[in-house]
């Protein structure tokens, strides 16, 4: 046989087993996103700071950040359903890749240092998203709707990297949101940055 039919046929199979691998991701995630209005939530909420910070006066976008609070929290309720939800699951369907590519089924071969446990992440959002939600740092409400925002665009980071990969994930972030992942990792709080951190580490603690 031909080396670039080959290399072809080769490249073709390996892009129709990561398509395969993907949506099966996409399937899971959505099982238990379907139990929620999660996605609904945190589309509100990212439009409503982002409506908020381009209200001409101060007074108004503390109006629109007030309107904002019963979501905040269904929110923060809600992820950490979705945390719980994903206990149902396989401790091996919610591995994912450290790396920055697919590699479909990588939590069947490669070792346990070179993958990340999902759910334990979902976790850490839901942890860092209910203390800011909850202002427990005492937060004015403009800084608290900065911190929210990060918190958000770090959960959809994270679902996109659980779906499709890492590289994808730090895309999508740059072209929705015009941020990168370091300075939306440097704009959540401690509860979720320092846990974070060691989750991308490897440390389970």
């Amino acid at each position: 046989m031909d080396i670039a039919l080959l290399l072809l046929l080769i490249i073709a199979a390996s892009q129709l087993l990561r398509v395969q691998y993907q949506r099966a991701r996409i399937a899971l995630l959505g099982r238990h996103l379907a139990r929620l209005q999660l996605e609904k939530h945190m589309e509100t909420l990212t439009q409503g700071y982002a409506r908020a910070i381009h209200d001409a006066t101060e007074s108004r976008q503390l109006q629109v950040l007030e309107t904002l609070h019963q979501t905040e929290r269904a929110a923060a309720s809600q992820v950490q359903t979705l945390a719980s939800s994903l206990r149902e699951e396989t401790p091996q369907s919610l591995k994912m890749g450290a790396l920055s590519f697919c590699v479909p089924y990588a939590e069947r071969f490669l070792p346990d240092g070179m993958l990340r446990d999902f759910q334990a992440l979902v976790q850490i959002h839901a942890d860092g998203l209910r203390h800011v939600v909850d202002n427990v740092e005492n937060w004015d409400p403009k800084t608290r709707a900065y911190h929210l925002s990060a918190e958000l665009y770090l959960l959809q980071h994270s679902c996109h990297w659980f779906c499709k990969s890492r590289g994808i994930a730090d895309a999508r972030l740059l072209l929705r949101h015009q941020v990168n992942h370091a300075k939306v990792l440097e704009s959540v709080s401690h509860v979720t940055r320092t846990p974070y951190l060691r989750w991308l580490q490897g440390d389970s603690r």
